[in-house]
C-alpha cells in the first residue's frame, strides 16, 4: 500500500509538472502580446518595450522558463499582470467559490442520478423507462450555456425568486448548481442504469432471487455494491472536471470562481495567472483521482491496490 501510494504521488507530481510546463510554453507561443493587452491602444513601441521589461517578457523564452522553474519550487508563480498581486493568491481567493459550486453540484448529481439510474434499471424495457430515457437524452443534449440562460430567464427574470448573478448569499448558488448538475445527472444516471441492468441479470442475482431475497436487498446490497466502483469512478472524474472550473456556467451567472478568472486571464494574456490556475486545478484533479483509487478497496475488498489485479 505504501509503495503504491508513493508511486501514485510521484506520478501525480510529474503529471502536474509536465502539464504546467506545457501550458507555460503554449501560452507564450500563442498569438498575442501581453504588453499590448495591458497598455493603451495608442501606446508607443517604447512604452510596449518598457512593459515587456517590467514583467520579464523581453528575455529569451528558455530564460523565462528557467526563472519560472526556480520560482515554482519556492511557491512563487509570479505576479499577475492584471491584478498586480501574487498570481497564486489570486487563484486561491477564487478557488473556494469553484469548490463550493463543484461540491454542491456533485452532491445533487449523486442524490438524483444514482436512484434514477437504479429505477431505470429496475424498469428496463418498459414505457416508464423509455420516458426516462427520452428525458435524460434531452438533458444530455442541452449545452450548459443554454440551460443556464433558460433557468436565468425563468427564475431570475420572469419569476424573480433567485438572484441572477454573483454570490451575495446561498440562494445565489441554486441556479449555477442546477445548471451544472443537469448534464451530470443525465450522464451518470444512464451509466448507473447500464451497469445495474448487467448486474441484475447476472447469474448470482438469479440464484439470490430464487432464494427469496427481497428486491431491495437484491438491488442495493448486491447489484449496487458491484456497480459502486464504476459509479464512483464516473463521479470522481466529473468532480475533478468541475474543479477545473465550469467556465461557461461561471461566465453566464457571473460566478466569481476559477473558470471566470481563466477567461479574464486569457483576455489579458496574464501568463502568471494562467499558469497558477492550471497548477492549482491540475493538482486538485489528480488529488481527487488518487482519493477515488484509494476508496476502491473500501467498496470491494477484492481490490488490491498495486497488485495489478483483483483476487
Amino acid at each position: 500500500m505504501f509503495r503504491y501510494l508513493a508511486r501514485r504521488i510521484t506520478q501525480s507530481a510529474l503529471t502536474v509538472f509536465l502539464t504546467v510546463s506545457g501550458v507555460f510554453f503554449l501560452i507564450r507561443l500563442a498569438p498575442g502580446d501581453p504588453a499590448a493587452a495591458l497598455s493603451s491602444p495608442v501606446a508607443t513601441a517604447a512604452e510596449l518595450d518598457r512593459v515587456r521589461a517590467q514583467f520579464g517578457l523581453d528575455k529569451p523564452l528558455i530564460n523565462q522558463y528557467w526563472i519560472f522553474i526556480k520560482h515554482l519550487f519556492t511557491g512563487d508563480l509570479g505576479t499577475s499582470f492584471s491584478f498586480q498581486s501574487s498570481a497564486l493568491d489570486v487563484v486561491l481567493s477564487r478557488l473556494p467559490y469553484t469548490i463550493t459550486l463543484a461540491v454542491t453540484s456533485i452532491l445533487l448529481t449523486t442524490v438524483i442520478a444514482v436512484p434514477l439510474g437504479v429505477w431505470m434499471a429496475r424498469n428496463a424495457d418498459t414505457a416508464r423507462e423509455f420516458g426516462a430515457n427520452v428525458v435524460t437524452i434531452a438533458a444530455q443534449s442541452m449545452p450548459d450555456f443554454w440551460s443556464g440562460i433558460m433557468l436565468l430567464t425563468i427564475f431570475a427574470v420572469l419569476i424573480p425568486v433567485l438572484p441572477a448573478a454573483g454570490f451575495a448569499g446561498w440562494d445565489g448558488l441554486v441556479l449555477p448548481t442546477v445548471t451544472v448538475a443537469i448534464l451530470q445527472i443525465a450522464l451518470i444516471s444512464r451509466m448507473v442504469r447500464r451497469d445495474m441492468v448487467a448486474n441484475l441479470n447476472a447469474p448470482y442475482l438469479v440464484v439470490a432471487r430464487a432464494r427469496g431475497l427481497s428486491n431491495g436487498a437484491l438491488t442495493w446490497r448486491y447489484a449496487m455494491r458491484n456497480s459502486a466502483i464504476p459509479v464512483l469512478t464516473a463521479l470522481g472524474t466529473r468532480f475533478a472536471a468541475m474543479l477545473n472550473g465550469v467556465v461557461v456556467v461561471e461566465v453566464v451567472f457571473g460566478w466569481p470562481g476559477v473558470g471566470s478568472l481563466v477567461v479574464r486571464a486569457l483576455e489579458t494574456r496574464d501568463y502568471p495567472l494562467i499558469t497558477a490556475t492550471v497548477l492549482v486545478t491540475a493538482a486538485l484533479a489528480v488529488l481527487v483521482q488518487l482519493l477515488v483509487d484509494l476508496a476502491y478497496p473500501l467498496l470491494d475488498p477484492r481490490v488490491r491496490l498495486g497488485k495489478g489485479a483483483t483476487s
